[in-house]
């Protein structure tokens, strides 16, 4: 399962994590968001113990949001480290999220 993200958690869930992290900046009120849940879920899933996925809600972190210059939900940007791997923007295919997830390990 996806794990919520924080300002607060953010340093040491995705910067510290050990492996590369996926997140999903979203919001509780964005349609392509909802519909990205299922693909975002299936991908915690399938990369447990390999890569992690979590989910930053935008409205309740805006200042993480900014610092990544997150201008439209959903983003997905994929971590290693406090370096950015991959992003992207909008909704996409679980294959090519898997692929950037792949890319990472």
């Amino acid at each position: 399962m996806a794990k919520s993200v924080t300002t607060e958690s953010f340093e040491m869930e995705v910067y510290q994590a050990g492996m590369p992290v996926l997140v999903d900046f979203y919001a509780d009120w964005c349609g392509p968001c909802k519909a990205m849940s299922p693909v975002i879920e299936a991908l915690a899933n399938e990369y447990e113990g390999r890569a992690k996925v979590v989910k930053l809600n935008v409205d309740e972190s805006q200042d993480v949001a900014i610092q990544y210059g997150v201008m439209s939900i959903p983003t997905f940007i994929v971590f290693k480290g406090e370096e950015t791997a991959a992003r992207f923007v909008g909704m996409q295919d679980k294959k090519v999220l898997a692929g950037a997830l792949d890319a990472a390990l």
